[in-house]
C-alpha cells in the first residue's frame, strides 16, 4: 500500500495555527544568524558553526560528546541502532514516539522490539520497570534500553520530574540496561519545573534535543552522550545519510534558538493555560490541564469527532491536530500570541455552537 504525501489547502488562510510548535517559521533575527554563520565541512570537523552547537549542547545537557543531525526521529534511530543489536527488546511507555510515530524504524533499522509499559501522562513508575524485567535465559530477547520521553507528548504534554526520572533510570541500571531520553520538548520541561535541563537528563546515558520545535529552528537536533557512544552514533549517522556537509547553516539556527528562545518558553506555558481555561467553558469539550505548552481536549460531548471538530476550524482559519477519534490537541508556540488565542477560543465557540 503506498501512501500520498500530506498537501497543505492554502485556499483558507490560517489565523490561528494551533497543529504544533513544529509549524514556526524562523524569526527575522534566526534568519540573519544563518546568513552570517561560519561554515565548513561537517564530515571532516571543519565547520565551527556545527561544533560550537554541539559543544553547547553536550554542556547543556551535562554529557561529553554530541552530534548535530536534522531530525529528532533520526536522535532516536541513531541512537536506538548504536545502544542495540537485532533481537534486542527497549523498555518505552505504550504511547511513546518510538512506536506510535516513526514508521516501525526500530524493527526496520535496528531489529529490535520495544515492550510498551502502562502508566498514566505516558509516564510509567520504577516498579513497572522492574516488572517488566525479563529474567535472562534463552528464550527471551536481551533488553539492552529503557527510553522515556520528555515531555510526553501524548501523555498531554506532561512533565517527568526530577525523582521519577532518577527512579525508573536507576532501576534500568541495576538490571543491565542503558538508558536514552526523547528530549523532544525537554526545554519545555526544565522551564515548567524551574530546573536546570542537566538534572533532568543525569541519570539518561544518552539524550537528545529538538530545536524545530518550541525552539523555532526550521530543522536539525543534537543528540549527545559519551565520547565513545557519539563516535560510534557517527557510524550510524553515516550509514543514515552521512554528513550535512556546510550543516553550519542549520547550526546558526539551533545557536540563535538557544539564546533568544529558551526562557521565552514560559510564554507559550501561559498561552496553554489559557486556551485550556477558555476551552473548558464551551459545552461538550473537555480539557486536561497542561504543564507546558500542550493542549488536549475530548470533543465526544459536542457530538462530533475530534476530526470533524477540527474541520471546521481549518474552515475558519484555525488548525488543531487530532490523535484519536475524539481527542485532539492544541500546541502553543512562538508563533502564537495572547490575542491569538482569543482569536481561536472565538472560533472554537462558533464551530460548536454552529
Amino acid at each position: 500500500m503506498s501512501y500520498e504525501p500530506h498537501r497543505f489547502d492554502f485556499s483558507i488562510p490560517v489565523r490561528v495555527n494551533l497543529y504544533s510548535d513544529t509549524q514556526t517559521k524562523p524569526s527575522r533575527g534566526m534568519k540573519q544568524a544563518m546568513m552570517e554563520a561560519e561554515v565548513g565541512d561537517e564530515q571532516v570537523g571543519s565547520d565551527p558553526s556545527v561544533w560550537d552547537l554541539c559543544d553547547r549542547v553536550a554542556a547543556l545537557l551535562g554529557k561529553e560528546a554530541a552530534v548535530f543531525l536534522p531530525s529528532g526521529t533520526m536522535c532516536n534511530q541513531v541512537a536506538i541502532a548504536t545502544h542495540c543489536r537485532p533481537g534486542d527488546e527497549i523498555l518505552a511507555h505504550e504511547s511513546a514516539h518510538i512506536i506510535t510515530s516513526e514508521a516501525g524504524a526500530p524493527g526496520a533499522i535496528a531489529g529490535v522490539s520495544i515492550k510498551g509499559l502502562p502508566g498514566e501522562h505516558g509516564q510509567f513508575t520504577a516498579d513497572t520497570v522492574e516488572a517488566a524485567i525479563r529474567p535472562r535465559n534463552r528464550n527471551n530477547p536481551p533488553q539492552t534500553l529503557l527510553e522515556v520521553e520528555q515531555t510526553s507528548n501524548r501523555g498531554g504534554g506532561a512533565c517527568w520530574t526530577v525523582e521519577g526520572l532518577q527512579a525508573v533510570t536507576a532501576v534500568a541500571h541495576q538490571h543491565g540496561l542503558a538508558t536514552h531520553m526523547d528530549g523532544a520538548r525537554l526545554l519545555n520541561a526544565a522551564v515548567a519545573l524551574g530546573v536546570p535541563a542537566t538534572d533532568l537528563t543525569e541519570g539518561c546515558d544518552t539524550v537528545w534535543l529538538d530545536f524545530t520545535k518550541g525552539l523555532a529552528a526550521p530543522l536539525g537536533a543534537v543528540l549527545a552522550g559519551s565520547k565513545h557512544f557519539i563516535g560510534e552514533a557517527w557510524r550510524w549517522k553515516q550509514r543514515l545519510g552521512g554528513a550535512m556537509r556546510q550543516g553550519g547553516i542549520c547550526a546558526a539556527a539551533c545557536l540563535y534558538a538557544l539564546d533568544h528562545n529558551v526562557e521565552r518558553l514560559a510564554e507559550d506555558h501561559t498561552n496553554a493555560k489559557a486556551l485550556a481555561r477558555g476551552m473548558a467553558q464551551i459545552p461538550g469539550i473537555t480539557v486536561e490541564p497542561p504543564e507546558t505548552n500542550l493542549v488536549f481536549f475530548d470533543t465526544q460531548g459536542t457530538g462530533m469527532t475530534a476530526a470533524a471538530f477540527a474541520a471546521k476550524l481549518r474552515h475558519r482559519g484555525v488548525l488543531v491536530s487530532t490523535s484519536d477519534a475524539y481527542r485532539a490537541r492544541a500546541c502553543l508556540h512562538l508563533d502564537v500570541t495572547a490575542a491569538q488565542v482569543e482569536e481561536a477560543l472565538s472560533v472554537m465557540r462558533l464551530a460548536v455552537s454552529a
